[in-house]
């Protein structure tokens, strides 16, 4: 009896830890489409880039440490992320890599205060987004 009331606190906790770790990415996928379109905003009235690198930061913060948001046993439950994320770790690791990269270039860009290259690595990043949706995440729920 007590080992099978064990077994079901394990899996309970497990699940839980799970469902932190989906609502944690959850979240800093919806933060990411913020500082996008705050990125954006600026980019279109051909603003002052410079004050963006705050929020090129905080993606890079997101993007940076992404893969350990997705351990084994958090596919399942609110989520979209697709199966393909664990069964082709090396290539979602590889997109997340090349994620980090162009926003390193989004952010070099935006602290140099030009609205041309700014722009143009803005369409980089919103590129990779959109490759990296297309094999590593489902259709809304």
């Amino acid at each position: 009896m007590v080992t099978g009331i064990a077994v079901v606190l394990c899996a309970t906790a497990g699940a839980a830890v799970a469902q932190d770790v989906i609502t944690q990415r959850r979240d800093g996928m919806k933060n990411m489409g913020r500082q996008m379109e705050a990125i954006k905003a600026v980019t279109d009235a051909r603003g002052d880039t410079r004050p963006l690198v705050e929020r090129i930061d905080t993606m890079l913060a997101l993007y940076t440490g992404l893969p350990a948001l997705f351990p084994a046993g958090s596919g399942t439950g609110e989520t979209r992320a697709l199966p393909a994320i664990w069964s082709d770790r090396a290539g979602f690791e590889q997109m997340d890599a090349t994620m980090v990269t162009q926003l390193g270039v989004l952010r070099a860009a935006a602290a140099a205060g030009d609205v041309a290259a700014t722009t143009a690595a803005y369409g980089q990043v919103g590129a990779t987004c959109v490759a990296c949706h297309r094999t590593y995440r489902g259709p809304a729920r």
